[in-house]
């Protein structure tokens, strides 16, 4: 019979609870909004009474649960189970979440950061299964890494490896992690939609007419759902708003391909929605820039989970906690 796991996905702006099992069965889901405002105390207690429901309604003691993992953007320290002031959970300062929930439960606890959570479910049960060098691109909200290595989850000193995001790519650019010019600033959708806002403020200033977009005021409420939209309809702005988010990601790339040596790169969210336009130009620059025998034996593909990855990396972070999944 599969070992039972509860996941929780903590996010700024909404939380999951999730029951499932090592056959990679999501048995059981609820969310909820975070309200940034109340605090941890106020998610923490929602989360607690949404497990007690979801056991309730499965049938389930917790007892019968291995263990929990939990997924939650960074800083943390994965070690000591502790939520280090997250930018996107604000009051969220040095909560230890594990220990909370280990009194609470009493089965072991396990916390790792959202890309490394993803890496690790896309490494099981996505597109990297069966890879033993894997990078996991989160190409979101923000761009990060989560890093298999040698068969390994690897997160560094202090789990801050894998912060791609916050490396400078360009002089000058977007802005992403605090960063102009970041890959986080180009490659992630608020870089998108500041790569729109500036490009479509020209465009318009030049006399172009752009079809998603018809002033300097509405341009600047543009997002990168609307020029993904607006490409996929065939504007040529968008489109080139698009390539230029692509030849940086192919920059970043080909730094990772260099120094990693990965034998796959995984790319989520909106690189898996918008491949056909990043990818062309991202090869183009992997190709002038990388290391011609790290690159040959290097692979680039969408992710494989889609929407529910986020689910299935806080269950795989019960799972390699508690050294059920398989090394391949």
């Amino acid at each position: 019979m599969p070992d039972k796991f509860i996941g929780i996905d903590i996010g700024g702006t909404k939380c999951a609870v999730i029951l499932g099992n090592t056959d990679a069965n999501i048995l059981n889901r609820k969310m909820f909004e975070t309200v940034s405002t109340d605090g941890p105390e106020s998610a923490i207690k929602k989360i607690k009474y949404t497990i007690n429901e979801l056991l309730e309604d499965q049938g389930w003691n917790i007892s019968d649960v291995k263990s929990i993992g939990i997924s939650c953007g960074g800083p943390l320290d994965s070690q000591n189970g502790i939520i280090l002031s997250p930018p996107n959970l604000p009051g969220w300062d040095e909560v230890p979440i594990v220990s909370i929930f280990k009194a609470e439960y009493r089965i072991p606890v396990f916390l790792q950061n959202d890309a490394n959570a993803c890496a690790i479910a896309e490494w099981q049960f996505g597109a990297g299964k069966g890879s033993q060098n894997m990078i996991f691109l989160t190409f979101g909200t923000g761009f990060g890494a989560g890093l298999i290595l040698n068969g390994k989850l690897y997160s560094g000193t202090n789990d801050m490896a894998g912060e791609i995001g916050h490396v400078r790519i360009a002089e000058d650019g977007p802005v992403g992690y605090g960063k102009s010019g970041s890959m986080e600033g180009y490659c992630s959708g608020g870089g998108i939609a500041q790569l729109a806002q500036m490009i479509v403020k020209e465009k318009i200033n030049e006399g172009f007419t752009v079809s998603f977009c018809a002033s300097e005021k509405e341009a600047e409420q543009l997002t990168a759902k609307d020029v993904g939209l607006a490409a996929e309809a065939g504007d040529a702005t968008a489109i080139e708003i698009l390539n230029l988010s692509g030849r940086y990601l192919g920059k970043g790339l080909s730094i990772l391909i260099d120094i990693l040596n990965p034998e796959l790169i995984v790319i989520g969210s909106i690189f898996a929605r918008a491949t056909k336009f990043l990818w062309p130009p991202a090869e183009t620059e992997i190709k002038k820039e990388a290391l011609p025998l790290s690159y040959s034996c290097c692979n680039v593909v969408p992710a494989q989970l889609d929407e529910q990855i986020g689910d299935y990396g806080s269950l795989c972070v019960a799972m390699y906690g508690a050294n059920v999944l398989r090394e391949e």
